[in-house]
């Protein structure tokens, strides 16, 4: 689906609907058991430790791409990459799909805000998130950052399905990749300018204990 202004929802692209169908045959392909899952957080900086009284339940591996567009950066006519979604897809580690990962307004805060989203493939349910930490890529690769979500917003899927809707924190960890490019995004006349760059990472979802 693209807009007047050329954007195109991140379900609506070639990349996603392959990795989508994948998932799918996947899953179809599995018991319901393979989705059951035993989560062991992981190291992580102090900072985005997940508080006291938190546990993970679900461990995503994301697969796709972080999406840029280049926009203005001040008055004095710079400009800059600037990130307007990600769009990638979430598996468990025998290649079922679980959830797509994308921006979208959130609900909670009256679809003003956009919010990193995470919505199940299974029951729709579905978690929005902001950042409130963040850490350079450990492994010094120059991937996008390691960061740690706080919930801002949950929706049950529509014959109330909640395996996202107790959601109280999510980390993004082990990123590859997903940088924005260090060129293409240099004079105003570049300005429209996307790019899309491939990446993954893990996704930790965590509940209350």
């Amino acid at each position: 689906m693209n807009n007047n202004n050329g954007w195109r929802a991140p379900w609506d692209t070639p990349l996603y609907r392959s990795i989508a169908a994948l998932g799918v045959a996947s899953a179809l392909a599995l018991p319901s058991a393979a989705f059951a899952q035993g989560v062991t957080p992981p190291t992580v900086p102090a900072s985005l430790q997940v508080p006291a009284g938190n546990v993970a339940f679900l461990l995503g591996r994301g697969v796709g791409t972080q999406n840029y567009v280049c926009q203005p950066a001040d008055s004095l006519g710079r400009v800059t990459w600037t990130l307007f979604t990600p769009e990638a897809t979430l598996f468990t580690d025998e290649g079922a799909q679980l959830t797509t990962h994308f921006f979208s307004p959130n609900p909670a805060e009256g679809n003003v805000v956009v919010r990193a989203t995470w919505q199940d493939s299974r029951d729709t349910s579905a978690v929005w998130a902001r950042a409130i930490a963040s850490v350079a890529d450990p492994t010094g690769s120059g991937a996008i950052p390691w960061v740690k979500l706080e919930t801002a917003g949950t929706a049950a899927g529509p014959t109330a399905g909640a395996t996202l809707a107790a959601t109280t924190f999510v980390q993004r960890v082990h990123t590859i990749g997903g940088a924005a490019p260090g060129s293409g995004c240099d004079i105003p006349t570049d300005i429209g300018r996307k790019a899309f760059v491939p990446y993954t990472a893990d996704y930790f979802f965590y509940k209350k204990q």
